[in-house]
């Protein structure tokens, strides 16, 4: 039975990665089919003991018990509702990780290349969009606007997924580059999804890619290796932008765009159409509405009422679509729960580097990727982001919690 239940979890894990760039619906169906089959088994007890003993577990989950307490105080419940339907996955996935299935290495590596695979797809996927129509695109770039991505074009979500997989593939690469032919076409993939994200251009993938490239060059000089590899990590980090802003049209509009914008976005001042002040100035309506409820909120129903007001005050010419919530997920636990739930989210994002674990650089690069993408994004408000967050924590926290216990051993052909 307990094989049977590992074997039927492991292929479930594919479905939900399967489901994120194919369907909504299937997505929500298979992460209640992986719930259930996580507590498919008669030591209930033990496993919600496992996850109030695991700090991770437990506290991904207050993420969501935050927005659903603010119900004793939103005024507008429709919204509440709609906000806590769509925070479920941050209750529920901790849950089932909580329980004690276990996945061979084979598996492991498995569900790696699965999510590698998937992640290159979408970017072909993206390619055979592009190419056809690219002056258009690329004229697209100079008015805020990027190319067909999937995960319905969210751009942002799929190029922090991009980062991901380069750092997965990376993973890979030293685990099993002593079977050459696996490494190179490992190493063909890196650098790919490393072109692909300079033409997407998206700021959040690009930044989460560069900490990723600043990270490796400071752990060659921490660990002493050959100084040549150092150097060489260190010219791509001046020489990769360069290049792309010569090369790729898509980057170099990206930044004439954000160059015209920054002009407006200093000051905060209302660009209708405009990317970055829309955004700059979305930040200070999130921080002065934390400010003004600082004991407890708004509730998380009435976030959205309480910055339309703002806006309304501080900004009237700005056009209805334009109104945005805050884009930095910290500032919207600010103002649905005030400097409480700033503190807290703060702390469970933190959370993850005092786990203890051998091989800590690769996983606090990953917690470390997650913060800045909240930085200036509200990945937690759409149902891709809060699906994306736990899965990807949570999968690997149970992945590197095995080879932890289980040095990798290659495979024999």
């Amino acid at each position: 039975m307990k094989g049977w239940r590992n074997h039927t979890i492991f292929y479930c894990l594919i479905a939900m990665m399967i489901s994120l760039f194919t369907s909504r619906v299937a997505l929500t169906a298979s992460i209640i089919l992986f719930t259930l089959l996580c507590f498919f088994h008669s030591d209930i007890k033990g496993h919600i003991k496992n996850f109030f003993s695991s700090p991770l577990l437990w506290s991904i989950s207050l993420l969501f018990l935050l927005p659903l307490i603010s119900g004793l105080w939103s005024e507008d419940k429709n919204e509440w509702l709609n906000t806590v339907r769509i925070k479920l996955p941050l209750l529920v996935l901790p849950l089932a990780f909580a329980s004690p299935f276990s996945l061979s290495q084979k598996q492991w590596q498995g569900l790696l290349f699965v999510f590698i695979l998937l992640v290159t797809a979408g970017t072909i996927r993206s390619m055979f969009h592009y190419i056809p129509n690219m002056d258009a695109v690329n004229e697209g770039y100079l008015q805020a606007k990027t190319m067909i991505t999937p995960l319905e074009n969210d751009h942002v979500r799929f190029s922090w997924l991009v980062t991901i997989a380069i750092l997965f593939a990376g993973l890979l690469w030293k685990q099993r580059r002593a079977e050459k032919n696996i490494s190179w076409l490992l190493i063909l993939v890196i650098v790919w999804l490393i072109i692909f994200l300079h033409i997407l251009a998206a700021r959040t993938g690009l930044l989460c890619f560069y900490i990723i490239l600043l990270s490796a060059v400071l752990w060659v000089i921490s660990k002493k290796i050959k100084p040549v590899y150092g150097a060489g990590l260190l010219v791509l980090l001046v020489a990769l932008p360069v290049a792309a802003w010569f090369i790729l049209p898509t980057f170099r509009n990206k930044i004439r765009y954000f160059r015209y914008d920054f002009e407006y976005v200093k000051d905060a001042h209302y660009l209708p159409g405009g990317n970055d002040a829309t955004r700059v100035i979305s930040l200070k309506a999130g921080w002065n509405i934390m400010k003004d409820n600082a004991a407890k909120g708004t509730g998380f129903g009435d976030i959205s009422s309480e910055t339309g007001k703002w806006y309304q005050v501080y900004y009237p010419r700005m056009q209805q679509q334009e109104r945005i919530l805050p884009s930095s997920e910290w500032l919207i636990y600010g103002a649905g729960s005030g400097i409480p739930g700033l503190l807290i989210f703060t702390f469970v994002l933190l959370t993850p580097f005092f786990i203890r674990i051998k091989n800590k650089e690769l996983w606090w690069l990953l917690n470390g990727l997650v913060a800045s993408g909240f930085l200036f994004d509200i990945g937690l408000e759409v149902q891709f982001g809060v699906f994306i967050y736990p899965f990807i924590v949570l999968l690997s926290w149970k992945a590197v919690t095995y080879f932890d216990r289980n040095e990798y051993i290659p495979q024999r052909h």
